[in-house]
């Protein structure tokens, strides 16, 4: 019932989030829920891998490590986690190459204690310098663990075939010699430029009332202005189509892709409808084909990556590596038919009727809300709102679909990531089609 209540409001067009800007920049976005018995808490900030050098590659993400190891009021990591437990809170952090988000998500009444604890966090973190040695060896096993998992490191080598030494096509994580690298003065340089009120996003969700606003904006509406410069735009400079890392793994991880759109692209709604055809559920292309039909992949699936200026269109599978060849030919001829053959007008209401229910099914989490209300305020300038997407894909056509997947999806434009028991980038390049 509570989903059914939402889910009107939404429809029929009320505003799902409420965006206020605090003399220094600071933005605040609140979505609450008259009944929800949880609040969400999020911290987010316009900064990413994308706006490192490539000396101080994973800087974002090892600071991201660095705001959980104590304040003065909490010394060390042991009394944050603790006091967070203590309240049953789920308590985390994520780094991407655009912006690094820091959440507590509670029950309503420890949401005073929530946004204590994440104001100090990213406002009074000491940066012990000791904290800092012991951290770089947690990080190195965090890196080793993604090089042993191939699901985990695939997408790192198609960002590398895709962007190349640039910002967009470097891991997240950084380098064992930057890490290792890294000093105190380093991760004070990087906040200190970064971290700075036109960057910083705070939203709650849910459970909220008036003095837990009124706290976010004591907490974050202090600090002073400044200005930090932006990342390096995206030039495409592709010069391969395939790239293959040897791994010995019983399973071929592969991704195969074209061209995608920018995050605020016209054309975005398209391009998702075109990833649900090809790959957004069991009854998808590419289930139903390299799956259900063929037994050649236990998970396969579609995605459309975006960035601010780029973006890629995909589908990711882990295949036997005995009918590899098999499963790249199957994988890239479904890519080129979406590209070369209208959708039928039943298979494109089924892919639209798919995204719009995985839409409103998120509502009933108020982390989801505030996490896609921050998103789409640090990518875009504005806060999306629910009524405007489901428009959105209602509006995508057959012809739109043709249009834009005959553009991102030409053969020309296929390439190939893999991970596995193979070295011989030629021999997967002659399964791609010209």
């Amino acid at each position: 019932m509570r989903l059914l209540r939402v889910t009107r409001r939404l429809l029929y067009g009320a505003s799902m989030y409420e965006t206020r800007t605090l003399p220094n920049g600071t933005r605040i976005v609140t979505a609450p829920q008259s009944d929800a018995q949880s609040t969400a808490v999020m911290v987010m900030y316009a900064v990413g891998s994308r706006y490192e050098t490539a000396e101080l590659g994973g800087i974002s993400h090892f600071a991201e490590h660095l705001f959980f190891k104590g304040t003065e009021r909490r010394p060390d990591a042991r009394a944050i986690a603790s006091e967070v437990d203590g309240i049953g809170a789920e308590f985390n952090a994520f780094t991407g190459k655009e912006q690094t988000a820091y959440f507590i998500k509670c029950a309503r009444e420890h949401t005073s204690i929530a946004i204590d604890v994440l104001g100090d966090m990213l406002l009074h973190s000491l940066f012990d310098a000791e904290e800092i040695e012991r951290e770089k060896g947690v990080i190195v096993e965090e890196m080793n663990m993604y090089l042993d998992t191939p699901t985990s490191f695939l997408p790192s080598v198609y960002d590398d075939l895709c962007y190349g030494d640039t910002p967009l096509g470097r891991d997240i994580i950084g380098t064992k010699e930057t890490v290792r690298a890294a000093t105190r003065e380093t991760f004070l340089g990087h906040i200190g430029r970064w971290y700075v009120p036109e960057r910083t996003v705070v939203g709650i969700g849910g459970a909220i009332d008036d003095h837990a606003v009124a706290e976010i904006e004591r907490l974050f509406g202090g600090l002073p202005a400044g200005e930090s410069g932006s990342f390096e735009p995206w030039v495409e400079s592709r010069t391969r189509r395939v790239r293959v890392h040897h791994k010995a793994s019983d399973q071929l991880h592969i991704r195969i892709g074209g061209d995608g759109l920018p995050t605020a692209h016209e054309d975005r709604y398209v391009a998702q409808v075109v990833s649900a055809i090809l790959g957004g559920g069991m009854s998808s292309r590419l289930f139903s084909e390299v799956r259900e039909r063929r037994g050649l992949a236990y998970y396969v699936h579609a995605q459309h990556g975006q960035y601010a200026d780029a973006g890629s269109l995909f589908a990711q599978a882990g295949v036997d590596i005995q009918r590899c060849d098999e499963a790249v030919t199957t994988i890239a001829a479904e890519l080129t038919k979406i590209a070369s053959e209208r959708v039928p007008e039943d298979e494109l209401t089924k892919a639209k009727n798919m995204l719009k229910g995985r839409i409103v099914l998120g509502l009933e989490d108020p982390r989801s809300i505030i996490s896609f209300g921050l998103r789409s305020l640090v990518q875009e300038g504005r806060t999306r709102e629910i009524p405007e997407i489901l428009a959105g894909f209602d509006a995508v056509t057959a012809d739109d679909v043709l249009r834009v997947a005959s553009s991102l999806l030409s053969p020309d434009k296929l390439r190939l990531a893999a991970v596995g028991p193979f070295d011989d980038d030629a021999h997967f390049e002659a399964l791609l089609p010209v």
